[in-house]
């Protein structure tokens, strides 16, 4: 088990206690609406290096084991460590199979062993991660010289749709905030490990009407926990006004929440200092 009782983050990310309390909770009605989810993880998925044969995989963020069960179906021969922070999340992803062992960690701080997985694999997790150098650093310890990390992760410009119709109304932090990709460039060209593949890309989906949106963010537990959000529940007037604005952005296909997804592919070298 990884400690989680430390002070709150510095900076814009939310609390990681409150993540995971939060996705805990969304276990149960997390797959039924996780299309953005099972669309990035399986372009991620894609992008692994052919030649690839872990003996031992790792999926970092694991939620409901949806992508565990991906990786243990391609990966047949090799053992599987599901390690996510929320426990909620691993209890329900234990029934439904995939990873040999399930594991409550933090991806800054992971409680496994150097070098000891081939694969890590981590899609839509680490944007919850405060200290992304230290999740580069802890995947560079765990994999073995030649190892793969390959992540999904969200960028600055995700939900802007969201952002820009709450600004309209009252100019508080409703929207999760998100790294700039400059800095998943930096920090990734910092790393030590040698980058096979680095790049952002829109993913967009649509909906009737905003209710949909929100309610979908909630069921997936992705809904607004960042430090300085409203509290109490939005007054009528409030959630009146965010209606009218996002209808600015209304297309044929509905309302558009546009995701800027990062996708990362990098690899430990074989001998330090390569």
């Amino acid at each position: 088990m990884t400690d989680l009782s430390q002070p709150g983050l510095p900076g814009a990310l939310p609390d990681k206690r409150q993540v995971a309390a939060s996705f805990s909770r969304a276990a149960a009605s997390y797959d039924s609406v996780a299309e953005l989810q099972r669309a990035v993880g399986g372009q991620l998925l894609a992008q692994l290096p052919q030649d690839l044969q872990p003996r031992c995989w790792v999926d970092l963020g694991s939620g409901t084991g949806y992508f565990s069960r991906q990786l243990q179906a391609r990966y047949a021969a090799g053992l599987g460590v599901a390690v996510d922070i929320a426990e909620g999340m691993l209890r329900h992803a234990r029934e439904a199979g995939g990873a040999r062992y399930h594991v409550a960690g933090d991806a800054e701080r992971l409680p496994l062993r150097d070098a000891c997985a081939d694969l890590m694999f981590s899609s839509l997790a680490v944007q919850w991660c405060a200290d992304f150098r230290a999740v580069l650093g802890e995947a560079r310890r765990v994999l073995q010289p030649g190892g793969v990390l390959a992540f999904s992760s969200l960028c600055v410009g995700t939900l802007y749709e969201l952002r820009a119709s709450w600004e309209a109304v009252d100019g508080l932090v409703h929207v999760n905030r998100f790294r700039r990709f400059e800095d998943y460039q930096r920090l990734c060209d910092e790393s030590g490990l040698e980058m096979l593949g680095l790049h952002a890309q829109p993913h967009v989906l649509h909906y009737p009407d905003v209710r949909n949106l929100t309610h979908e963010l909630k069921a997936l537990g992705a809904h607004n926990l960042n430090p300085g959000r409203p509290a109490g529940l939005t007054g009528r007037a409030r959630m009146q006004g965010l209606l009218q604005a996002y209808e600015q952005f209304r297309q044929p296909r509905g309302l558009p929440a546009t995701y800027q997804v990062v996708y990362g592919v990098l690899r430990k070298p074989l001998t330090e200092g390569e």
